[in-house]
């Protein structure tokens, strides 16, 4: 079994297609493919079923992916290791993100990060705070920004506090609030709601804003991407709730204060077990020491 199969069977699982997997690996498909059979013949299984139409991972692959990821991560893990001690930083960085961090600048952070250690690989996956962390937890991802509601920390990871902000309300021009300054929820109550889908952290910030203050509303658009809930509320579709930090970045939408308006904090996490030395290099980019990127985490 080598490293090379593993990572061959990690991208076929990613792409779901063995063409697409081989142009990731920078290998022709026969190769790809010859390597995977090798693969399968060694363990005495299939780990892909394959169909004309597409290609999915057997129950033995399912069993095997995740081992497979941990061995490439060692790997890599390792390389990273030897050259920290001769005094380089290289490997991968892979960061997570919700879309409306505003506590950081967070593509300011990163050129910093670049400029001083050019030799590692970054990436950097949006998406909503509890997917980020359990891709934390995983170790797929090396550090991830949040926005969770207020009192809400995350697990089984380590983290920082970064900042408290409110939500603002926000309508299209030509909306017939759209001049006033100040609103409470209960004036919102008959408009229809754009926001982020039922079980995100970030829908759970607006819905117990709402039901604290004893108010009823209708979410007639449930959208995952901030670019998205914009759209909809320039059509004059909806009323969207945002982190004020954010709002600012949406100029053309009128932006009303909300007098008991819902709150989040944002956190910064990174992996319980110790870092590797990118992402402790990263988190000092941040400020964080590399002792405090190592403290224990107490037992939950």
């Amino acid at each position: 079994m080598e490293l090379q199969q593993m990572r061959y069977v990690v991208a076929v699982a990613e792409t779901s297609n063995f063409t697409r997997a081989a142009e990731q690996c920078l290998v022709v498909q026969s190769a790809l493919s010859h390597q995977i059979a090798r693969l399968e013949r060694e363990l005495g299984a299939k780990l892909f079923d394959r169909t004309s139409r597409r290609v999915r991972l057997t129950p033995a692959g399912e069993a095997f992916l995740p081992a497979a990821r941990q061995a490439l991560d060692a790997a890599e893990r390792a390389r990273a290791e030897v050259s920290a001690a001769a005094g380089e930083i290289r490997g991968r960085l892979a960061i997570g993100a919700i879309p409306t961090v505003a506590a950081v600048d967070l593509p300011a952070a990163l050129k910093q990060f670049h400029l001083r250690h050019r030799q590692v690989r970054i990436s950097l996956r949006s998406g909503a705070s509890e997917d980020l962390i359990e891709r934390v937890q995983q170790g797929t991802l090396d550090a991830a920004f949040l926005g969770l509601p207020l009192g809400v920390r995350p697990k089984g990871v380590r983290g920082r506090e970064l900042a408290r902000g409110d939500l603002v309300a926000m309508v299209a021009p030509d909306h017939p609030l759209a001049d006033e300054q100040c609103v409470d929820l209960r004036q919102l109550s008959d408009e229809p709601f754009v926001d982020f889908p039922p079980g995100t952290a970030a829908r759970a910030q607006s819905d117990e804003a709402f039901a604290a203050a004893g108010v009823r509303r209708e979410v007639a658009f449930e959208v995952t991407t901030v670019d998205f809930i914009a759209r909809l509320i320039r059509q004059g579709l909806g009323v969207g709730m945002l982190p004020a930090a954010f709002a600012a970045e949406l100029p053309d939408l009128p932006i009303l204060q909300l007098r008991d308006a819902p709150a989040r904090m944002e956190h910064l996490i990174w992996s319980r077990f110790p870092p590797s030395p990118v992402a402790t290099a990263f988190l000092s980019t941040l400020g964080i020491s590399a002792a405090e990127s190592a403290a224990v985490v107490p037992a939950e």
